[in-house]
């Protein structure tokens, strides 16, 4: 039987539950809360995608993830226009990144305008192997929206299997 010690070294990090507060630095990078950078410090390959798919929110991708993604959009067959266009998003405002030393992640110049990411209280929460950043607007709107009919919305998710 291993020690304690290994075995916690071969677990998988799992990703940062819960929405986290943070915002941009003067130069356009992105401070991780810690749980965020334990997450990427754990993964074999650290490089990061960052981009929006849909011009609204921005998205900080492990590099494995956004190969599946990159593999999704070249064999979507049922509308392939809008895989293509997604595409088009994501290369248009995207770029190759890392986690600097300090927890910090640059966000290139054209999606920090396009997003309006500057200056303002930011939102982050890890879905689906990304993470997602959402200005306080957004923020807003999405927890306004979740909020009006999230009685009706558990009570129909728990008939379908949800504990």
């Amino acid at each position: 039987m291993a020690d304690d010690g290994q075995n916690r070294d071969t677990q998988p990090v799992e990703p940062p539950r819960g929405m986290y507060d943070c915002r941009l630095d003067d130069k356009g990078r992105l401070k991780l809360p810690a749980q965020f950078q334990h997450f990427i410090n754990s993964l074999t390959e650290k490089k990061l995608f960052v981009t929006s798919l849909d011009r609204r929110i921005a998205q900080i991708y492990p590099i494995t993830v956004w190969r599946e993604n990159e593999k999704f959009f070249e064999n979507f067959r049922e509308n392939p226009q809008v895989a293509q266009d997604v595409a088009f998003n994501a290369n248009d405002l995207g770029a190759d990144a890392d986690m600097d030393g300090q927890g910090r992640v640059l966000l290139n110049t054209a999606l920090r305008e396009q997003l309006d990411l500057e200056n303002q209280p930011l939102h982050m929460y890890a879905y689906r192997g990304h993470f997602k950043v959402l200005t306080h607007a957004l923020y807003e709107e999405r927890r306004l929206r979740a909020s009006k009919s999230a009685s009706e919305n558990v009570d129909l998710l728990e008939r379908a299997g949800l504990k």
